[in-house]
């Protein structure tokens, strides 16, 4: 009797260490954050494409940009988790010479969303001759950035996005501020407006955050922003 019991408590004692193991595997892995009603586990991709004066059928494209994101920091060997960024990321958009507008979910549960991303290169293409080129990840949690600095819901008005080489050089015979090397040619800078907000908070928002290059345009109306060394003119 005393030999079948002693059995029986180590077979629970196994039982729950296992379960014990399987528990933290769980929360090592953000499982369990479901289990709070987290929006990392229930924000759902939200994005929808409403197209403007140009009546493009959407084509089939493909990325390869790396995930840029590390969602999770671990501290110890008690599987203590850090989030250091937000659950998710939303950007909305509306192009100034398209007419195409675009509010979606881009960045989720520590993964840009690879969906999302083929919608804004093809939002961002260059509309001269709809070259769709990738848009920096980088860029787009700068706008995200932005967004939260400034408290807006509204949509950014875009003037400029991706350029490809060809559109670039013929802008640049009509206008000596047009960049030779220009960081849109790279998919790593765009040109903005915000409804409602004034040219220089915009600005003034962007230059604060030091996160890459800010240029100021008050007669044209818009700001610039890009990915590259922290700089402002």
């Amino acid at each position: 009797m005393n030999e079948q019991l002693l059995k029986n408590t180590a077979i629970d004692e196994d039982s729950a260490i296992a379960s014990r193991r399987k528990f933290l595997k769980q929360l090592a892995c953000g499982s369990l954050l479901a289990l709070g009603g987290s929006e990392v586990a229930t924000a759902a991709v939200r994005h929808v494409i409403h197209q403007g004066r140009h009546n493009y059928a959407l084509p089939r494209r493909t990325t390869t940009q790396p995930i840029q994101s590390r969602i999770f920091t671990r501290h110890s060997q008690t599987d203590s988790l850090d989030i250091s960024y937000p659950a998710y990321k939303t950007l909305s958009f509306e192009h100034a010479h398209t007419g195409d507008k675009l509010k979606l979910t881009y960045f989720e549960q520590g993964r840009y969303i690879k969906d999302a991303l083929q919608e804004i290169n093809y939002l961002m293409r260059d509309y001269h001759n709809d070259d769709i080129h990738p848009i920096d990840t980088a860029l787009l949690d700068q706008l995200f950035d932005l967004k939260q600095t400034l408290g807006v819901t509204k949509p950014f008005h875009i003037v400029s996005g991706y350029r490809s080489p060809i559109t670039n050089a013929q802008l640049r015979r009509h206008s000596s501020g047009v960049a030779e090397h220009s960081f849109h040619m790279q998919g790593r800078a765009i040109d903005i407006q915000v409804q409602g907000v004034a040219t220089k908070t915009i600005k003034n928002a962007a230059i604060a955050m030091a996160k890459g290059g800010v240029g100021y345009y008050p007669r044209s109306g818009f700001v610039h922003l890009d990915t590259g060394e922290i700089r402002s003119w």
